[in-house]
């Protein structure tokens, strides 16, 4: 038989509460997602003109999830800023482009 509608138990969203990791304010979860915005931009300029990342940037990156907040947001920054210096460095006949 059919449950009556007054019988059903009512569902109510769950209240929103901003998702944090242990020592980390929800102003720096977004910081973090915003350099690893920018992050995401260069790699994928990268992509777009065929080039590869440097191997010591990739392992890097690996690394990064095992910081805290804080650690992250300024690793992420420093691999920015390395990678925009090794497009510099490339410039339009380097041999770092393939």
């Amino acid at each position: 038989m059919a449950m009556d509608d007054k019988k059903r138990p009512t569902l109510s969203p769950a209240p929103h509460t901003p998702k944090s990791e242990p020592g980390g304010a929800p102003n720096e979860e977004k910081e973090l997602a915003e350099v690893c915005a920018r992050f995401a931009d260069l790699c994928q300029y990268f992509s777009q003109q065929s080039m590869d990342l440097p191997p010591q940037i990739v392992d890097e990156v690996r690394l990064v999830s095992k910081l805290e907040v804080k650690g992250r947001i300024a690793k992420m920054k420093r691999l920015s800023q390395d990678l925009m210096e090794y497009l510099n460095d490339a410039g339009p006949d380097s041999q770092l482009r393939q």
